[in-house]
């Protein structure tokens, strides 16, 4: 048994507290950035929306780059998913702060979403598959619906509500 098997059978599936400190504080700046949106308006509206974006664009980088190192301690070396994946949140954190710059915020929202969805649904298949820690299979359906939730009541104010 080489040091990465025994490693993996000594994790354990509950999650960490450092896991759940550092896996929901990041997640309230979407909801008071949501729920700040839909209270003001004006400039204040516009503020909120645009730092909301940038926040979960750079969650999303910030999530590729995790994918990427967890990569290294996969067992067997690092799989083309885990390359994808990685890849996938970095570009759809990239469009989302790029299509946000020049003003596209639905593209932007739209683009943070499908990254959010995504890790709702890979992070807890890549701990079956061990590419990620086992615990993310609990974080995750948890974590990222309040992303998720956010961005969408964000869409829906772009979309729906009078500014």
């Amino acid at each position: 048994m080489d040091e990465r098997t025994e490693f993996r059978l000594t994790e354990h599936k509950s999650i960490p507290w450092l896991g759940i400190v550092f896996g929901f504080l990041p997640m309230a700046p979407f909801v008071a950035g949501a729920v700040g949106a839909w209270l003001t308006h004006g400039l204040a509206r516009a503020a909120l929306l645009h730092l909301t974006i940038v926040w979960a664009a750079a969650i999303l980088l910030f999530l590729g780059g995790v994918r990427r190192g967890l990569s290294f301690r996969t067992p067997g070396g690092p799989r083309a998913i885990q390359i994808v994946t990685m890849l996938g949140l970095f570009g759809l954190g990239l469009v989302a702060l790029l299509m946000e710059r020049v003003g596209l915020v639905v593209p932007a929202l739209g683009a943070d979403l499908i990254g959010f969805i995504a890790l709702t649904v890979l992070d807890p298949l890549a701990a079956a598959r061990q590419e990620a820690p086992l615990y993310f299979a609990r974080l995750r359906p948890l974590q990222m619906p309040i992303a998720v939730a956010s961005l969408l009541a964000l869409l829906a104010l772009v979309l729906f509500a009078r500014a």
